[in-house]
């Protein structure tokens, strides 16, 4: 199996990715769902991936500094004392000293990254060097068969999706300031994150179960970078997407409504323990994705799955949430 590298962004390092599980979703992706299509859905149904993260992040930790530093874990981020992280889950689904650890830009015109995550952008518009279209996703399709408005809003638009892998910060913070003028679910499937496992299903991002938020930021204190889809989607052994947004810190979470204003960097959402994807889709020409992350896309000399499932360069850049991705075009 080919190995999967990305680009480390505070220093520039190519890194292989250790893949939680590779060789059990080559299995999976290839054998089973080739060869039984039955059991290839009931696999990645909502139950059985359900079960596969009560195994797999329930047990009791025997070494919880151990089991951290194996994942990359810095416990002194962590807002609870370590000795009350004893699952898997509890680590995974850790509160951290947000604004200390992962400062945010002053700019208000800027658009800051969702997650802990590896990202690649990309554009909707043929033309574009970065165009994407129907690689990770349906565009249609993953915002739903019947939210046409959107459709026309986000067409020939840019796009951004971040990957977090199993050991990764689980909250997902709110990337722009901004109005909610829609909030809904969809269900689906619960497909794995693993770009072997990506490059295998197509559009696997428009298949799995869920949640499109809606935020206008063209309001009095927004971000002013147009209409801005949020898009959390669950993956294998994610078992449910928790909304929780909170404008001071993590106190007081409280459920998405239409009408609410999100500030920018606050938390937002909380993933069950796992392996999941968030995507951003902006409308066109209001957004200039950072230079680094393009220049890191196209680099040579890295082997990534991407690259090699999808026939040219994209190369992950391992992003820090509320970090910058974008600013407003003028």
């Amino acid at each position: 199996m080919l190995q999967h590298q990305y680009i480390e962004r505070d220093s520039g390092d190519v890194v292989t990715e250790a893949l939680l599980g590779d060789r059990l979703v080559h299995l999976l992706y290839h054998q089973v769902r080739e060869n039984s299509t039955a059991l290839f859905r009931l696999l990645t149904s909502s139950r059985s991936s359900g079960i596969l993260g009560a195994v797999t992040f329930d047990r009791p930790l025997l070494n919880r500094r151990s089991f951290a530093a194996r994942c990359g874990i810095d416990l002194r981020e962590c807002l609870d004392p370590p000795h009350e992280l004893d699952t898997a889950r509890k680590v995974f689904e850790r509160k951290i000293r947000f604004e200390q650890c992962r400062p945010m830009p002053a700019d208000p015109g800027c658009v800051v990254s969702p997650a802990d995550a590896r990202v690649l952008v990309g554009s909707l518009q043929q033309h574009s060097h970065f165009f994407l279209k129907e690689k990770f996703f349906s565009f249609e399709e993953l915002l739903g068969p019947d939210q046409h408005d959107w459709h026309r809003s986000f067409s020939q638009g840019d796009f951004a999706v971040f990957r977090l892998t199993p050991d990764k910060y689980h909250y997902n913070h709110t990337p722009v300031a901004g109005r909610v003028i829609a909030h809904y679910a969809i269900e689906g499937g619960y497909h794995c994150c693993n770009p072997g496992a990506v490059v295998s299903v197509a559009t696997p991002y428009s298949k799995n179960k869920r949640v499109v938020t809606i935020i206008d930021t063209d309001v009095a204190d927004g971000t002013k970078v147009g209409l801005v889809a949020m898009i959390e989607v669950v993956a294998l052994m994610i078992g449910e997407i928790v909304q929780a947004y909170s404008s001071h810190g993590y106190d007081d979470p409280q459920p998405l409504t239409n009408g609410m204003f999100l500030a920018k960097g606050q938390p937002k959402s909380l993933y069950r323990p796992g392996s999941s994807t968030d995507i951003l889709l902006f409308q066109p020409g209001r957004v200039l994705f950072a230079p680094d992350l393009l220049q890191n896309q196209l680099r040579s000399g890295v082997s990534s799955r991407f690259s090699h499932g999808f026939g040219r360069p994209l190369v992950e850049t391992d992003i820090k949430v509320r970090s910058l991705l974008a600013t407003a075009r003028s």
